[in-house]
């Protein structure tokens, strides 16, 4: 990249941070840009069927979905340098009505997950992984949890320029405080590194994949989103207030909501046979 380029991303890495984006989103969209100047050869000049070119070829190699992220970054990055004729639209995604089943994680297979960090001795893995689920928080809130959070019954996280409460289970404050007392945690964050560093989440992501084959599980459905995903699910089957959900989660819209609600194919199968509407 030429020291123009290079300038220019300081500049707005600097304004990502003044709009208070919150790190993991700044560092994607630092790696979402270079990633486009990287694979451009140097001081070819960058015009709108550069872009288009680049669009193709993310969406051969990336879903839909993955590939407007990037786009989105890319984006944002041309409008802040005044250049928007470099804008291009997103791919069009087609909503998709249903999960997927083999990516799903069930209750059962969560405890297996749990057990198996248990039998592995690894007591922070195993009630971080309950804190996740428990909570519906996402992996890098957890830095939110922290000893002084445990004597309230409630926490508040802030992102995304808004707050919201998250609740802690009664049970689940019993058992951390009885692992920092164990651990001598006396201040800041409960999940931490032998250097006294928040967990990074691609630890996090790698030691809850090393439990999948103790545990019985495909390691397609093993990662700290899909907490969240089956705390959503089992809140609405339980509820049925998408509305509450939406706030519980954190999302300002509630058609994010709806994804992690949706049915499988299975369910809604078994809903129209339930009908009986077939003579």
């Amino acid at each position: 990249m030429t020291m123009i380029i290079e300038n220019q991303l300081g500049k707005f890495k600097q304004h990502l941070m003044e709009e208070e984006r919150a790190v993991a989103t700044i560092e994607k969209y630092m790696r979402d840009v270079q990633a486009f100047f990287t694979r451009i050869p140097e001081g070819t000049d960058v015009s709108k069927e550069t872009v288009l070119e680049y669009k193709r070829k993310l969406s051969e190699q990336y879903k839909s979905t993955s590939a407007n992220s990037m786009l989105v970054a890319l984006n944002r990055f041309f409008g802040f340098c005044g250049r928007h004729d470099l804008q291009v639209r997103l791919l069009k995604v087609q909503r998709v009505s249903f999960r997927e089943r083999s990516r799903e994680m069930s209750v059962e297979e969560y405890k297996r997950l749990v057990r198996a960090a248990r039998e592995k001795e690894d007591e922070r893995l195993s009630l971080l992984i309950q804190t996740l689920c428990s909570t519906g928080i996402r992996v890098s809130e957890h830095r939110c949890i922290t000893v002084e959070s445990l004597q309230h019954a409630s926490i508040c996280i802030a992102g995304k320029g808004k707050e919201r409460a998250v609740f802690l289970p009664k049970k689940l404050q019993r058992q951390l405080k009885s692992y920092c007392k164990a651990r001598k945690i006396t201040t800041g964050p409960v999940f931490i590194t032998k250097n006294g560093n928040p967990l990074n989440r691609c630890n996090i992501w790698s030691e809850m994949k090393a439990l999948c084959k103790n545990a019985g599980i495909n390691p397609q459905k093993v990662f700290p989103h899909n907490l969240r995903h089956l705390f959503a699910l089992t809140y609405y089957r339980l509820e049925k207030d998408i509305v509450r959900l939406a706030d519980i989660l954190g999302h300002a819209n509630i058609e994010t909501t709806r994804i992690y609600t949706s049915t499988t194919e299975e369910e809604c199968l078994r809903s129209l046979s339930r009908m009986k509407l077939l003579l």
